[in-house]
């Protein structure tokens, strides 16, 4: 089994996505974005030195997977093997908890925190590790939003706008309000 880092680019109904592997787990996935060349730089950048390779059977089920997601399917990724590489305490915390909603199932920053029971101080960090996941969607970020119905920041390609389709594709209605510029107390 190889150990070193390889990786795939794949079309979806949402554009080009990649994903990355060592062994059996999930190391990288870019969102899709309208350039392959976007994608490419993307998990190359997450994956240095990483290898074009066809995917093994375990991870093109999972690239499968995910393009059938953007087709709108109900997929789930609980099973999915990750490796999210060296993280913080917390973060793997938050990654382990996150996994763990479903289809459609949202939540906020501050309630993560306090599911970890780490105080609502703890929800700049959740948001901190939502903005590095390495394997969004599949650790899926998208479905942790600001409080009060905000949407919150999404660091994938397409920014708000993106979450905003992923959530929508799960049947969570959603608004996208400007950006503010303002106290944020």
């Amino acid at each position: 089994m190889a150990s070193h880092d390889q990786y795939q680019l794949f079309r979806t109904a949402a554009g080009v996505a990649a994903i990355g592997w060592r062994g059996a787990a999930i190391t990288s996935f870019r969102l899709p974005a309208p350039a392959a060349s976007e994608t490419e730089r993307s998990v190359l950048r997450s994956l240095p030195g990483a290898a074009r390779a066809e995917p093994p059977a375990d991870i093109a089920t999972v690239v499968e997977a995910a393009i059938r997601y953007f087709e709108g399917e109900r997929i789930e990724f609980f099973e999915t093997a990750v490796d999210p590489g060296q993280q913080p305490p917390f973060f793997t915390q938050v990654y382990a908890f996150v996994r763990t909603l479903g289809w459609g199932e949202t939540t906020t920053y501050g309630a993560v925190a306090r599911a970890l029971d780490a105080g609502p101080e703890h929800a700049r960090a959740v948001g901190q590790a939502m903005a590095t996941n390495p394997v969004p969607l599949i650790i899926p970020c998208h479905r942790v939003m600001a409080a009060g119905g905000k949407i919150g920041g999404f660091s994938a390609p397409g920014g708000s706008t993106s979450k905003a389709r992923m959530l929508e594709l799960e049947g969570v209605p959603v608004t996208v309000a400007p950006v503010q510029h303002g106290f944020d107390f």
